[in-house]
């Protein structure tokens, strides 16, 4: 099997979940009971796998004042290579993380992984499974990739787009967003009308710019994320169904 395929379909899933304008809702989405699945696509368009994307709040349907919980399960892979990722977050009212946690299993490579964080002291701690522990500096309400996501979407649900920031998915990245116009694209075998995002975003060892785009519903929902890599565009696109 090619070191690169195996290279770039590492880079897509870790990436996926950062999933990461126009139009301006009359209210901002609670994200209550939601549950969004995605088909994950190879540059050819064949089918990968699946994610899933959730969430939850700890009030009614109707209330975006209590405690957010979300999820984004990732399985795919290819003969001799899968991949099985398993993300949870905690947020408060005001996008703010509280408990961020990691399972990923690709291929033979595996990690197990909590960051809380305390706004209070501005510190993000980081614990591995085997023991290990590290302290990070964050600003005022630190943010996890699965909240920073929803928060994107809240944003853009009023009309604005988050300024870069800081975003941690077990490391510390920096997120740049700009907003790239209003396009039809196909869903299916449907015309969408849908904001087009790019992204840019830094690591530690990674430098990706990649596509999201957001249908202009009340909850900005995400249909489609294009992240190119080596062997082409990797994509995950929102199945809807029957």
């Amino acid at each position: 099997m090619s070191c690169k395929f195996v290279r770039s379909f590492a880079e897509f899933s870790a990436f996926a979940v950062l999933l990461v304008s126009s139009a301006t809702s009359a209210s901002a989405p609670s994200f209550s009971n939601e549950h969004l699945r995605f088909s994950v696509n190879w540059p050819s368009g064949l089918s990968l796998g699946e994610g899933n994307l959730s969430a939850s709040r700890s009030g009614s349907a109707q209330d975006s004042t209590g405690r957010l919980d979300m999820a984004f399960n990732l399985d795919a892979g290819i003969p001799g290579f899968s991949v099985s990722d398993q993300y949870r977050s905690a947020a408060s009212p005001d996008y703010c993380s509280l408990e961020f946690q990691k399972k990923v299993s690709h291929g033979k490579k595996s990690a197990d992984e909590t960051t809380k964080f305390d706004d209070e002291t501005q510190t993000a701690t980081r614990e591995t499974a085997n023991g290990g522990k590290s302290d990070m500096k964050m600003s005022s309400c630190g943010k996890d990739a699965l909240t920073y996501l929803y928060f994107v979407r809240r944003e853009l649900s009023q009309g604005r787009l988050p300024p870069t920031q800081t975003v941690f998915f077990g490391s510390p990245y920096q997120i740049h967003l700009e907003f790239g116009g209003t396009l039809n694209i196909t869903l299916g075998e449907k015309s969408v009308e849908a904001d087009k995002i790019l992204a840019n975003l830094k690591g530690p060892s990674s430098d990706i710019n990649f596509e999201v785009y957001f249908l202009k519903d009340q909850a900005r929902t995400p249909v489609l994320v294009k992240v190119p890599l080596t062997l082409g565009t990797f994509s995950m696109e929102l199945v809807r169904e029957p």
